[in-house]
């Protein structure tokens, strides 16, 4: 037996980036400061510029943040908008599987109540 899709209207882009822990954080540290260059989040995180610069790019594939060209570096932001986005996604993927749930367990409780009687 087979495992359910996800719902259609959530991308695996946004799976995989929000699935990472470190990327998770660079949002995090990203909300807090109002952005931030992968320099100036590597020295909150226990990675190197080069493994944050990975990690923005995957955000930035998935429409968390966006950057900008300052020097040399990428200043980067989260895209409210997005995240918004995203939010949702997981809220409905969260309802459905608490629908799913709420069948298994009047499943569960019907098939003990059999055995009781």
């Amino acid at each position: 037996m087979t495992a359910p899709a996800p719902p259609s209207s959530v991308d695996d882009d946004l799976w995989s980036a929000i699935g990472d822990p470190t990327r998770r954080r660079i949002l995090d540290l990203l909300l807090a400061g109002g952005g931030g260059t992968a320099t100036s989040l590597s020295r909150q995180l226990p990675v190197t510029r080069q493994a944050v610069a990975k990690h923005l790019d995957v955000l930035d594939r998935a429409g968390l943040v966006r950057s900008s060209a300052v020097g040399r570096e990428k200043q980067c932001q989260v895209d409210a908008a997005q995240l918004e986005r995203a939010a949702d996604q997981l809220a409905s993927v969260g309802r459905a599987w608490d629908r799913r749930l709420h069948r298994i367990k009047a499943i569960a409780e019907a098939i003990e109540t059999t055995r009781r009687s």
